[in-house]
């Protein structure tokens, strides 16, 4: 077992370090979000290029259902990519994800059109989006195991935060990008080929995260498994026996946080255009406005849930969701300015208590040496069944229920179904992750 001394070795890591560690995964996060901001914030222009002619409300339902078939293959590669890192190492897996998201999303810059090869054009976005899907399943899980291990207890959530910065940093960079183009580029530019850009220049982003990433070294918590040769042979199905309650655990706090995250980053752009009626580039500038304040909040959230506990703030912001998700998305109906602002403050406020916690929480449901599967199994199943399709199911319900405001109770909904999975979970501020050197002796030292 371990000793006093590897413990320590495990756990001191210098504040330079640390913060290196910090940018690489926070870096990575920005590109895969950015990957995917980019999509949601040009489907409007994807669904005139990959789809036929026709209804556009129509369209945009299949462009986002086109969204949603990456969510199909995420847990997929979470239960490959999950355990693989795991066994080999979380700094190899995620330099693999990041180049396979940045490599799929400068393909989809380079598709052709419907017009141009008919029915070959969905299928081939479709092709790409698995892919990018697959790396997806072991991106998110890898980054926060990262940050979560290298951070010290008492800062886990500061640090940890940073892992949604980038997040919200890659939306606010594909969101700046594409109304920066749509300012500069006439409407008919833009729809034909101005919408590829942001794709391509996912390449090189890709390319100075993996740099970044490559620079590092593995995990302390995880070094120290090799060492000791803890290392589990067969993660996965050390997982599937042992450890499938904080899989279950894990599944039902991602359900409501995705569906938060969906509505207000990915289909609210497509919402306030196609729904309502607001102009492309004002319904952009309104999401970036609102992104860019959620990124000023995200850190000192984090640092306040080192303070007070995780646990409080994602019951205020689950709680928060019940009840004001429908009024948010009724002010917003009423197509004012002041209720357009009105109703992006309510869901923003919101979603930064879950943005500056979640990511220093999901990670401590988890022992070390499954830590990686176990968190990227839990969250990628919960995303593809409720994250992914909340836009395409969104949409839908608003076109085929003509009510602006159903967004609203679908994300109720999901709330209410998380908040027993939210109060039944162990605060975990300040505390050392399970199965690192330190709650192990502590635990031992309990027990003697």
């Amino acid at each position: 077992m371990s000793t006093p001394e590897a413990a320590g070795t495990a756990t001191e890591v210098d504040e330079a370090t640390v913060r290196k560690a910090v940018g690489a995964a926070a870096m990575g996060n920005l590109v895969e979000w950015f990957d995917y901001g980019i999509y949601s914030y040009v489907a409007v222009y994807i669904a005139s290029q990959f789809f036929p002619g026709g209804d556009p409300e129509k369209n945009l339902v299949l462009s986002l259902a086109l969204f949603a078939v990456a969510y199909l293959v995420r847990p997929i590669g979470g239960t490959i990519l999950g355990p693989l890192g795991d066994r080999i190492g979380r700094k190899k897996v995620l330099s693999l994800t990041i180049i396979v998201m940045s490599g799929a999303s400068f393909l989809m810059g380079l598709l052709p059109n419907f017009p141009t090869v008919g029915w070959l054009a969905p299928i081939l976005l479709v092709v790409l989006r698995l892919v990018q899907g697959f790396a997806t399943g072991g991106e998110y899980g890898g980054a926060a195991a990262f940050i979560a291990e290298y951070a010290p207890d008492k800062r886990r959530g500061f640090y940890c935060s940073f892992l949604e910065l980038g997040t919200t940093g890659g939306f606010v960079l594909a969101a700046g990008l594409v109304t920066a183009m749509q300012v500069v580029l006439p409407h008919d530019d833009m729809n034909s080929w101005g919408w590829r850009i942001p794709f391509l220049i996912a390449g090189p982003l890709g390319l100075i995260g993996l740099y970044l990433r490559n620079k590092l070294e593995d995990t302390p918590a995880f070094q120290q498994l090799e060492q000791e040769a803890h290392v589990a042979e067969s993660p996965l199905k050390e997982l599937l026996v042992k450890h499938w309650r904080p899989i279950v655990r894990c599944f039902i706090l991602v359900l409501f946080y995705n569906v938060a995250v969906y509505a207000v980053m990915f289909y609210m752009p497509s919402y306030l255009e196609v729904t309502l009626k607001i102009p492309a580039t004002q319904a952009l500038l309104y999401i970036l406005a609102m992104m860019v304040a959620i990124m000023i909040v995200i850190i000192p959230v984090g640092a306040l849930s080192d303070r007070i506990g995780r646990k409080p703030i994602i019951v205020t912001g689950c709680v928060g969701f019940i009840l004001l998700s429908y009024p948010a998305y009724l002010l917003m109906g009423q197509g004012t300015f002041g209720g357009t602002v009105g109703g992006l403050v309510i869901l923003a406020a919101l979603l930064v208590m879950l943005l500056g916690t979640m990511s220093a929480t999901l990670p401590a449901l988890f022992d070390t040496d499954v830590r990686y599967g176990g968190f990227s199994i839990g969250y990628n199943l919960s995303t593809s069944i409720f994250g992914g399709t909340a836009p395409a199911i969104m949409s839908g319900l608003v076109v085929s229920l003509n009510s602006p405001a159903l967004p609203g109770v679908y994300i109720a909904v999901a709330a209410v179904i998380s908040l027993l999975g939210v109060l039944s979970i162990k605060e975990s501020a300040g505390k050392p992750l399970p199965g690192s050197s330190a709650n192990v002796l502590k635990e031992k030292s309990a027990a003697a």
